[in-house]
């Protein structure tokens, strides 16, 4: 047998006896799969605080904020506004508008409100803004452009309450364009511009509401030194204030159209110093365009009459003309208007170029509205019988107060 087997041959089956060569196994280098895990270990953590960053980014915070939040750029495109639209006529109108305060020299009674610039630097204002400076007192304007100025008087009209005075200076405001208060329709939208309150510049809108609406400003006891004014006016729900009153209403033309003077408020009242309820009235500008005339060319307004003292005391239909004379006065002035086209004491008048009248106010605020030499047509009613007649209104030469005279 030997001592031992020999070793086999080179290139035998190996120990499965599946035959072929043999390989031998390959050895990793030391450490490889240490460094292996240690990089995929890396990735999950980086991938893992990706995750939790891009959460802790995006997530709205414990306080409610979004730090990421935006509306967006503000937008850079031309605004071009329509010249017809409110903006468009405040643009152009409120140059010419102005603040007033007057002020008594003799005690600290004032008075504060607006007016607008005419030709050839005078202001048109109510008389009831500056009366209290009428006895030496002091007068200052403010532009719409800050500057102020003083101004002085040119004339008043009580019975009117319109004044007209004229600033120092004017520098270089341009005038307002006056319209035409005849055309005027319920309905039309209007803009009321002035200073309410003090507050410079503000711009309210509205409709005419009503027209003719007979309005007293003033003191109509008499108790005071002036008349009351007797005014037909325009009526509108444009926002008017104290501090308004002489300010402009102006059409959607920007013209002017009537001169904001009174409103009523739930007291009844239209000197009241409550607010605005959208019951304001307003001078007629065809009006004021005469006032005005008169006062800047004589220094007093002349007064539209038709030569009759009213009956204060009748509450029937229509206005009755006097029964006895009254102040010094002839019911009917036999040589003025109503005289001469046939009335007669104590006839009573139904009604004025086809407006029923309610009351002696009324038809007092109608003739006052109308220029001496326009003629107006008069229904009245005598021993149950109706008459018309066409009267010629005149300038009353004595404008002195009387008890009803018109």
């Amino acid at each position: 047998m030997g001592a031992g087997w020999a070793p086999p041959p080179t290139g035998s089956h190996g120990p499965h006896g599946l035959g072929g060569t043999h390989v031998a196994e390959r050895r990793r280098p030391p450490g490889t799969g240490a460094l292996v895990t240690i990089a995929a270990l890396i990735a999950v953590v980086a991938s893992i605080l990706g995750s939790v960053g891009t959460y802790l980014l995006t997530r709205p915070s414990s306080s409610g904020n979004d730090p990421n939040y935006s509306l967006g750029p503000v937008p850079t495109g031309a605004t071009n506004r329509d010249p017809d639209s409110v903006a468009g006529v405040a643009s152009r109108v409120l140059p010419s508008v102005v603040s007033i305060e007057a002020g008594n020299s003799t005690s600290t009674e004032g008075a504060s409100g607006s007016g607008f610039l005419i030709k050839d630097g005078y202001v048109v204002t109510n008389n009831h803004v500056v009366a209290v400076a009428a006895q030496g007192g002091e007068i200052r304007v403010m532009f719409s452009n800050r500057k102020t100025t003083t101004a002085r008087i040119v004339g008043r009209d009580p019975g009117s309450d319109l004044a007209v005075i004229k600033p120092e200076e004017s520098f270089g405001t341009p005038v307002a364009t006056l319209g035409n208060s005849d055309q005027v329709v319920v309905g039309d939208p209007v803009i009321a511009i002035g200073s309410p309150l003090g507050l410079t510049g503000t711009v309210t809108t509205g409709i005419v509401s009503s027209l003719n609406r007979p309005v007293i400003a003033g003191d109509e006891t008499g108790a005071s030194n002036e008349e009351p004014a007797y005014i037909s006016a325009i009526q509108t729900d444009a926002a008017i204030n104290p501090g308004n009153s002489g300010g402009p209403l102006v059409n959607g033309r920007g013209e002017v159209v009537g001169v904001n003077s009174a409103i009523a408020t739930l007291s009844r009242s239209v000197n009241s110093q409550s607010g605005s309820i959208g019951l304001g009235f307003a001078i007629p500008v065809n009006q004021t365009r005469r006032v005005a005339e008169d006062l800047i060319t004589t220094g007093k307004a002349k007064r539209p009459k038709i030569g009759i003292v009213l009956d204060r005391e009748y509450r029937g239909q229509g206005v009755r003309i006097a029964s006895e004379p009254a102040g010094g006065q002839q019911p009917v002035d036999a040589k003025g208007p109503a005289g001469k086209a046939g009335l007669k004491a104590g006839d009573v008048i139904l009604e004025m170029d086809g407006l029923a009248l309610q009351d002696g106010n009324e038809l007092i605020a109608l003739i006052r509205s109308k220029s001496p030499g326009a003629k107006i047509i008069i229904k009245y009613q005598r021993a149950g019988q109706e008459h018309t007649a066409t009267l010629t209104v005149v300038a009353d030469e004595d404008p002195t107060p009387t008890p009803s005279p018109t």
